[in-house]
């Protein structure tokens, strides 16, 4: 679904060989995801794994990261308010009609804990079903935490990601 995502919000058709890279992609995502050692956290929705793709991350907050959020087009500046009881208030921007046609419609939400920027993206490959499955993935984004500011012992229905050395 990424895939023909990318490619119809860049304005290609499906490519000769998009196969093989898909395949070659389905091998190569385990090693990336044993290398992000738990920094990166992925969902689809499982009744219907083509209509959502979520993907959760934690970044260094560096002053490179900082300047590339700064420089965002005008059109993402739209955000709103997105309180969580273990990240505390963060930041949500839905675009259920993004600006580029292609572009499927898509969720972010951002917290910074001062060291560690966390970032939740949600892309659905349908506009006319994104707002009923953003319900969910707000549901989702509310049950995140970083593995440090759990307690010993402490379990349960709860997202854990750890932090980048």
């Amino acid at each position: 679904m990424l895939l023909t995502q990318a490619n119809s919000s860049l304005g290609a058709d499906q490519r000769p060989g998009s196969g093989f890279l898909a395949w070659t992609l389905s091998q190569a995502t385990p090693f990336l995801m044993r290398k992000a050692a738990g920094r990166v956290l992925a969902w689809v929705w499982k009744s219907d794994p083509d209509l959502l793709a979520v993907m959760a991350q934690v970044q260094e907050a560096t002053p490179q990261l900082r300047t590339a959020r700064a420089m965002m087009p005008m059109e993402y500046d739209d955000t709103e308010s997105f309180p969580t009881p273990f990240l505390g208030v963060g930041e949500k921007l839905a675009m259920p009609l993004p600006p580029t046609p292609g572009q499927p419609p898509f969720a972010t939400y951002t917290w910074d804990t001062g060291t560690h920027i966390v970032t939740v993206t949600a892309v659905c490959s349908d506009r006319e079903r994104f707002g009923t499955v953003l319900g969910d993935v707000d549901a989702l984004a509310r049950t995140l935490r970083i593995v440090d500011d759990l307690s010993l012992g402490e379990s349960g229905n709860v997202l854990r990601i750890e932090p980048s050395s």
